[in-house]
C-alpha cells in the first residue's frame, strides 16, 4: 500500500515507524530536513522537503497514485488545505487530516462532500482526553479501551504481590468468569507477551488485559480487588489543549484544577471553564502544591507539553501524597524512567492515536483498533462477512478459525448484543470480532481472515 505522510513530528514520525515495519510503502512530506533525515535513519522510507500544501510537493510524493494520505502537520490549516487540493487535482486517495481546534470540530458539517474534503478527521487531543477519562472512571486500571461502539472494553490491570491474581493459573479464572463473555486476552511480563492457555501462571507485576462487556467491568474489577475508590479531588498539570478538553469533560462532576505557567493561556481558559480553578504558576513547585492541599488530592494528572516536566511534576506530587499520578509522554523510551517514581499511569499520545488512524489503513473490514503495549500489539474489531475465499469465517464454529497462535479472540458481538464465545459457537453475517494480537505482526492473519471477497 502506498501511504503518504505530511507532516514528520511527532505523530507524523509515530504513523511512518509503524507503517514502514508492515512492508508499505511510505513517503512523508515536511519542511525541516532535519527532521526527515532523523526518521530515514531509523526506517526505511523516502522523503520530500517542501510545504505539505503546495501541489508541487505533492506531486512529487506520487499523492496521484497513493492510497492514503495522513494529513498530520501541526498545522490545522495545512491538514485541510492539503486535503482540499489533492480531492481536486488527482483521482482522489483516500485522506485523513488531523484537526487540533475545538471551533472547527465543533461544526462537523465543514468536513462533508460540499465542504472541506477530508475522509476522515482525528483529533488526538480529543483522544487522548478520552482515554485519560477512562483512566479516571476506573482508577484500578493500567489502560481501558472500548469496542463495538462502547458495548465491550479491554482493559488491563497490573498484578500485585499477594493480589487476587497472583499464582492463579488461567484454567482456574476461566473457571470463574464461566460466562463466555469475559474472557483474558493477553498476558505481558516484564512488557513480553506470554502464550494465554489454560496452564499458563499470573505472577507479581504481570500486565494481564481482560475484555468484558461494559456492564460487566465494575464487577470484574471488583472481583479482583481493583475496584478503587472513586477520583473526586483532580489537579491538571497544563491547561493546552489536552488539560482544557479534559477539565471540560470533569469539572461537573469532579473538583479541578489546573496549573498553567502561561499567564495569556490561564486567562484565556479561565474564560472558558465555569467550574475549574484555574492557577498561574509551576506545576513543579513544592510550594504551590503543597498550598493546593496536594496531600488530600485524589489524581495528579500531568499532561504539559514537555516530557521532563510532567514526570518531575507527577512523581514530586506522589512523594506529597497525592493518591494517584498519571503523566503524558510523548516519547515512549521515557517510560523506563518510571519505576521507583510512583507514577501509577503513563499515557502514550502516539500510542493512542495510532489506533484511530490504523482502522483506516487496515485491510479488511476494522471497526476499531487499540495500539498496545508501545505499539508492539493490537486489538482488532473486525466485521465477519461471507466470501468465495477458503478464509471465509461466517457458517464456521471458532474452533475451525486457524488463526495463529498469539490472537486470542475477545469478544463477539451480534445484533449489539454481546454473545458468549465457545468453541462451537458459529460466526454470522455482520459479526463484530474483537481479537488481541500479542504481535502486531500478526495482524496480517486477522486480515486475510477478515477480508470480504
Amino acid at each position: 500500500m502506498k501511504i503518504v505522510i505530511l507532516g514528520a513530528g511527532v505523530t507524523g514520525s509515530s504513523v511512518a515507524e509503524a507503517l514502514a515495519s508492515e512492508e508499505n510503502d511510505i513517503v512523508v512530506i515536511d519542511f525541516k530536513p532535519e527532521l526527515l533525515e532523523a526518521l530515514k535513519e531509523r526506517v526505511d522510507i523516502a522523503t520530500v522537503t517542501g510545504n505539505a500544501a503546495h501541489p508541487s510537493v505533492l506531486e512529487q510524493a506520487g499523492v496521484g497514485i497513493a492510497d492514503i494520505v495522513i494529513a498530520v502537520t501541526d498545522r490545522d490549516e495545512t491538514n485541510m488545505l492539503a486535503c482540499l487540493i489533492i480531492n481536486t487535482l488527482y483521482k482522489r486517495p483516500k485522506t485523513i487530516a488531523r484537526v487540533r481546534a475545538i471551533d472547527y470540530l465543533t461544526h462537523p458539517h465543514l468536513f462533508s462532500p460540499k465542504g472541506i474534503p477530508v475522509d476522515f478527521v482525528i483529533s488526538p487531543e480529543q483522544i487522548v482526553m478520552e482515554s485519560i477519562r477512562n483512566l479516571i472512571e476506573f482508577p484500578g486500571v493500567l489502560h481501558i479501551s472500548d469496542f463495538a461502539g462502547g458495548l465491550v472494553r479491554l482493559f488491563s490491570v497490573k498484578v500485585v504481590a499477594d493480589g487476587f491474581l497472583t499464582g492463579k493459573k488461567i484454567k482456574a479464572l476461566k473457571e470463574k468468569f464461566s460466562n463466555g463473555k469475559i474472557r483474558i486476552a493477553a498476558i505481558f511480563r516484564q512488557g513480553r507477551p506470554l502464550v494465554v492457555n489454560g496452564e499458563a501462571t499470573i505472577e507479581t507485576d504481570d500486565e494481564v488485559f481482560f475484555v468484558a462487556p461494559r456492564k460487566e467491568v465494575r464487577r470484574v474489577l471488583k472481583e479482583l480487588n481493583k475496584l478503587e475508590a472513586p477520583l473526586k479531588r483532580i489537579i491538571i498539570a497544563g491547561g493546552g489543549h489536552i488539560g482544557k478538553r479534559l477539565a471540560l469533560a470533569l469539572e461537573k462532576d469532579h473538583q479541578v484544577k489546573i496549573i498553567e505557567k502561561d499567564s495569556r493561556r490561564a486567562k484565556k481558559i479561565a474564560d472558558d471553564l465555569h467550574n475549574t480553578t484555574i492557577l498561574l504558576g509551576d506545576c513543579a513547585d513544592e510550594t504551590l502544591l503543597i498550598d493546593e492541599s496536594i496531600e488530600s488530592t485524589d489524581l495528579f494528572c500531568a499532561i504539559t507539553n514537555n516530557d521532563g516536566v510532567n514526570i518531575i511534576s507527577a512523581s514530586l506530587a506522589k512523594s506529597l501524597g497525592a493518591r494517584k499520578a498519571i503523566c503524558l509522554l510523548n516519547h515512549v523510551s521515557y517510560s523506563k524512567l518510571l519505576p521507583g517514581t510512583g507514577i501509577d499511569v503513563a499515557v502514550l499520545p502516539n500510542q493512542e492515536t495510532l489506533g484511530s488512524i490504523l482502522k483506516h489503513v487496515r485491510r479488511g473490514d476494522v471497526a476499531q483498533v487499540s495500539s498496545l503495549c508501545g505499539g508492539t500489539a493490537e486489538a482488532i474489531e473486525a466485521i465477519a462477512h461471507k466470501s468465495k475465499g477458503l478464509n471465509s469465517v461466517v457458517g464456521r464454529p471458532v474452533h475451525s478459525i486457524n488463526l495463529p497462535e498469539g490472537i486470542v479472540l475477545g469478544a463477539l458481538i451480534r445484533n449489539q448484543q454481546v454473545i458468549p464465545v465457545h468453541h462451537d459457537t458459529l460466526f454470522e453475517e455482520n459479526d463484530h470480532v474483537v481479537m488481541f494480537a500479542i504481535d502486531k505482526k500478526l495482524v496480517s492473519s486477522i486480515e486475510k481472515t477478515f477480508q470480504p471477497i
